[in-house]
Formats: C-alpha cells, sequence, structure tokens
C-alpha cells in the first residue's frame, strides 16, 4: 500500500478564527474512508486543501505532490464530485463524453458507455432535459471512465431519493473501486455509507476526534441497552450518551469492556450515526 494523502499539523485560519488545528492523518490506496462532522466543522476546508483549491498552513501532501504547487499535474490523478457540480446543460450526452475525452488524457470512452448501459440515460438527450438523479449518473459514469488513484465525494447524493443515492453507491462499490483506487466520501447521510466504508474519520471544531478502521470502531464502540434497576450501574462506566427507551435506557461507551457490560444489560455495536452523535455531543452530566 502506498500513502496518497498524508497530513501533518495542518491548519487554517480565516482571519483570527482558526478552522483547522494540527489536523495528521495519512490515507492509504485501495481505502474507502468516510470524513464525517457537522456544518463547520472543517470538512469543507480540508477538502479544498487536498485539492489545491485553497492554501493551508502545514505539511500536506497528496500522492507525494503540494496540492497547490502542482494541482495541474495532481488532477490528472484526481477525480471530484461535489453537490454544486454542474454540466454544461446546452450538450448532449455523447458531447459532454467526447468532450472529456478530448481533454482528459485518462478518460476511457468505453469504460463510461459501459457505466451507462445499466442507465436509462441516452446519448442524444441534452443534459438540461435529464432528471437530477441521472445527472448524478452521468457525472459518476463520466467519473468512473476517469482512471484515477484518488476520488473526492463531497455530499453527493444530496438531493437524490433513496433509490437513486442505493444504487449510486452500489455502483461505486461494485464498478469502480478497487485496491488501487481511493476513495473519500463527506456526506451527511452517515448510515447510507456504513457498509461501504473501510475507515472513518470524525471531525469537529476542525479537530480530528476519530480516526480509526470500521473494524477498529466496531471493537472500540458499544451499545448497552439496560433496565431501570441496572441504570446507575451503568451510568459508573461513563458511557458518551444515553437516552431512553420503552423498558430502560441505551448508553454509548468507547473503549469499555464488552464482557463486563454485558452483564448488566444486552449488548450490540451502535450504528454510525448513534457514534457520531455520540461523540459530537457527549453527555456532561448523566444524573
Amino acid at each position: 500500500m502506498s500513502d496518497i494523502i498524508v497530513a501533518k499539523n495542518v491548519s487554517k485560519y480565516y482571519g483570527k478564527q482558526k478552522v483547522l488545528s494540527d489536523i495528521n492523518l495519512t490515507i492509504t490506496s485501495g481505502k474507502i474512508v468516510g470524513l464525517i462532522g457537522p456544518n463547520g466543522a472543517g470538512k469543507t476546508t480540508l477538502l479544498k486543501g487536498i485539492l489545491g483549491l485553497g492554501p493551508v498552513d502545514g505539511e500536506l501532501s497528496v500522492m507525494g505532490m503540494n496540492p497547490k504547487r502542482d494541482r495541474e499535474k495532481l488532477l490528472e490523478q484526481v477525480s471530484f464530485i461535489a453537490d454544486t457540480a454542474v454540466l454544461p446543460v446546452w450538450m448532449t450526452v455523447k458531447q459532454i463524453i467526447q468532450y472529456v475525452a478530448g481533454v482528459h488524457p485518462r478518460f476511457s470512452e468505453e469504460k463510461c458507455h459501459e457505466f451507462l448501459k445499466n442507465t436509462k440515460i441516452r446519448f442524444h438527450v441534452k443534459i438540461s432535459n435529464l432528471s437530477k438523479g441521472m445527472l448524478v449518473q452521468l457525472h459518476l459514469s463520466l467519473i468512473m471512465g476517469i482512471d484515477s488513484k484518488l476520488l473526492v465525494l463531497d455530499e453527493p447524493t444530496l438531493g437524490l431519493d433513496i433509490l437513486y443515492r442505493k444504487q449510486f453507491y452500489a455502483s461505486l462499490l461494485n464498478d469502480y473501486h478497487d485496491n488501487q483506487k481511493t476513495i473519500l466520501i463527506t456526506t451527511h447521510q452517515v448510515e447510507e455509507i456504513e457498509e461501504v466504508l473501510t475507515d472513518l474519520i470524525f471531525i469537529n471544531d476542525g479537530q480530528i476526534v476519530l480516526n480509526a478502521t470500521m473494524e477498529e470502531v466496531s471493537e472500540q464502540f458499544v451499545e448497552l441497552e439496560v433496565i431501570q434497576e441496572n441504570k446507575d450501574a451503568a451510568l459508573a462506566f461513563e458511557p458518551l450518551s444515553y437516552r431512553s427507551v420503552l423498558g430502560g435506557f441505551r448508553m454509548i461507551y468507547e473503549g469499555k469492556s464488552k464482557a463486563v457490560l454485558a452483564d448488566l444489560g444486552k449488548i450490540k455495536t451502535p450504528g454510525l450515526a448513534d457514534i457520531f452523535v455520540a461523540k459530537m455531543q457527549p453527555e456532561v452530566n448523566f444524573r
């Protein structure tokens, strides 16, 4: 495995406001990494640094290149889909494919056509006549036709219905990803990418608060369901968060013994959405 993204003490100020604070992380090839955080956490600023769209302090390397200085060379190896991405609406599907083939040295029309076979998109149709879902499918097909080492997805399925969102991630996982390609995803729909990810990064207030593989996450976090009689004993183990449920309470812990907690109630691995909420808004006072 090779290092695709390496950040050392990466920081960013807007005036006196510090929006990234000494970010340190390494992302290796073949990973599908979720970069998750609330609004204003610093995700977009970090992505801009990685893509060479904005300067940052510290050391930031993407495939051994400086994103700002080597941006033109870098973009031959990097693809990007954002929720605000647009395609030229006056072109037909066929024309946009031909255009990308003419300007990008690593684009394969054949691969793009292969991906479009699984959609209802027709080559003669103008982009302006495509639905939002079809537009995202076309964009993804164009991107998947490029032999990129790094794919950055910033809220790529925002505004799509659940069917299109499921299809999007299925295509990404089954038709695009391999051990030579790395995918970095930011989204607020954390529960929908849970089964796709190999690694997880939580960012809040410009700081990394979790950086782990999905296997480590399943070992590190546990959800405990307890009845009223065991509430105080469970709280003594200092959960990240707890909430009332019918017949008792559910608590989420980090780094606690599953064997010990199992004596108090029913345990399971919590979902990413619940872990995210627990890490972003930990309980201060349980009693």
